[in-house]
């Protein structure tokens, strides 16, 4: 574990991109370029990420539990994202992106094996949270942050994750849940098929990641 946080954290505090385009947009127009941009993360453009939050729905399909979980994941991503972005921490993609991939696939594995939510789910929802966060530091890297509204993006950028996480889960909610949710069959007709679907990609790009 130790060699695993040596792995990605740099030395040079502060040492970020600047977004000197953005820099001349006022603190709102930052604020909504950044929100825009974390919820594309997810909705459309995130298909990892939003493999994930599929995977939390289907074991447990109750609103306010699945957005507890949701909401975990946000500040677990938040952490080390603003970490990363701050200099603080300096994520290996070549590390990060099979174990992200590992994430989706041991969490829809856990849907075959386990028929109820146990409270052990959220530790390994902030875990995972933690690793994705690493994940979408790669997404803000290119593009950076304005030195103006450094703050303001990050957190604007967060609450666009969360709320594409949120849109994810009412449209599964809306399709599958709300309707099906309490049906005797429902497990073995939704949950099963989708979740070996989830891990059957989650796999393949698991060994893509790592190998190619």
């Amino acid at each position: 574990m130790l060699a695993l946080c040596l792995m990605f954290i740099a030395p040079a505090l502060f040492g970020h991109t600047i977004n000197y385009d953005m820099a001349r947009l006022s603190q709102l127009g930052v604020g909504w370029a950044y929100l825009k941009l974390g919820f594309t993360h997810i909705l459309p453009y995130g298909f990892d990420h939003l493999l994930f939050v599929l995977s939390l729905f289907f074991l447990n399909s109750k609103l306010k539990v699945i957005i507890w979980q949701a909401t975990t994941f946000t500040v677990a991503h938040s952490i080390t994202l603003g970490l990363a972005m701050y200099g603080f921490i300096k994520p290996l993609p070549a590390v990060i992106e099979p174990i992200i991939a590992l994430s989706i696939f041991f969490v829809a594995m856990e849907n075959l094996l386990v028929r109820e939510l146990k409270p052990s789910r959220l530790a390994i929802v902030f875990l995972f949270g933690l690793v994705h966060g690493m994940g979408f530091a790669g997404a803000l890297a290119g593009l950076g942050l304005p030195p103006s509204g450094y703050l303001v993006s990050l957190l604007s950028f967060n609450l666009g994750v969360e709320l594409g996480q949120i849109t994810v889960i009412l449209i599964a909610w809306g399709v599958a849940g709300y309707w099906f949710s309490r049906k005797p069959w429902y497990r073995t007709r939704i949950v099963n098929p989708v979740s070996i679907a989830i891990a059957a990609v989650a796999l393949y790009w698991t060994i893509e990641r790592t190998f190619y």
